[in-house]
């Protein structure tokens, strides 16, 4: 038996304007639509899983599939999170600003991600301070152009884990081994040390030092392995494409007086 959602039921108000009632009735006719489209066209899951297998093939999104950020962690990106939902099909997902104060300098900003199929639903309300953090300490956000992004920057980690929330645990796991075993794959048949020589000049474009990389790696070039190639071509991804800052990946490198004198005391000749 089909069940009529009410915009009371909705939203927990039975009375309000009559604006107010219209968009309620609205939203409730557009999600009663999104659940009768979702159950007359079922998702193929042999269709997605293949799907899948092909996308995670492609550098294009292999390379962009994981992030790696200093003092945050790692793990899998939401440009991966977008393409599984896309996939998958019958998702809907999103980020939205429901307040900004400019006087508290805050804004109060929502993620969601709906399977309209299964009904499986992921909502976060969070709150996000119009500041960011540097190292030389928290700086205050005025610009509106940098608080939107600033707001949409968290929006975008928060819609990452809502959708990987409402996705199956196999989808996204087998999507991240193909994904990694592309990118490897990539450098194994560049030969590794073309490939390092590659990664370090790309890099030296950008300003990052060699002895930046042997740092964020833990070992010297001499000693890297193809996947620290392949984690190091994630970091690339992230500074050009994915608009993170070197000193957010990388930390500043210590000079050794003795590397700067040649003296192991420091003493000049």
């Amino acid at each position: 038996m089909s069940q009529t959602i009410t915009p009371a039921a909705l939203t927990g108000h039975a009375t309000g304007s009559e604006a107010t009632v219209v968009e309620q009735t609205r939203a409730v006719a557009e999600v009663q639509a999104a659940i009768t489209v979702a159950r007359a066209c079922p998702r193929d899951l042999d269709r997605a899983r293949a799907e899948m297998r092909r996308a995670c093939a492609e550098r294009a999104l292999a390379d962009r599939a994981f992030y790696s950020v200093q003092g945050r962690g790692q793990g899998p990106s939401v440009h991966l999170a977008r393409e599984l939902a896309r996939i998958w099909g019958n998702i809907d997902y999103g980020v939205r600003e429901l307040r900004r104060d400019d006087v508290e300098g805050v804004s109060e900003v929502q993620a969601y991600a709906w399977d309209q199929e299964t009904n499986a639903r992921t909502i976060r309300s969070f709150l996000v301070p119009h500041a960011r953090t540097t190292r030389k300490g928290r700086q205050r956000l005025t610009d509106l152009g940098d608080i939107y992004l600033n707001n949409q920057n968290q929006g975008a980690k928060a819609v990452r884990e809502c959708i990987f929330a409402v996705l199956p645990t196999w989808l996204v796991q087998e999507a991240q081994n193909l994904c990694h075993a592309t990118v490897r794959g990539e450098v194994v048949a560049d030969g590794l040390d073309k490939a390092v020589e590659k990664s370090t000049a790309a890099f030296a474009s950008l300003g990052v030092t060699a002895a930046m990389l042997e740092q964020r790696v833990g070992r010297p070039r001499s000693a890297w392995t193809a996947d620290d190639v392949a984690r190091l071509r994630t970091d690339y991804t992230s500074l050009t494409r994915d608009g993170f800052t070197i000193d957010e990946l990388f930390e500043a490198t210590t000079v050794e007086v003795a590397t700067l004198t040649g003296s192991p005391d420091g003493a000049t000749a």
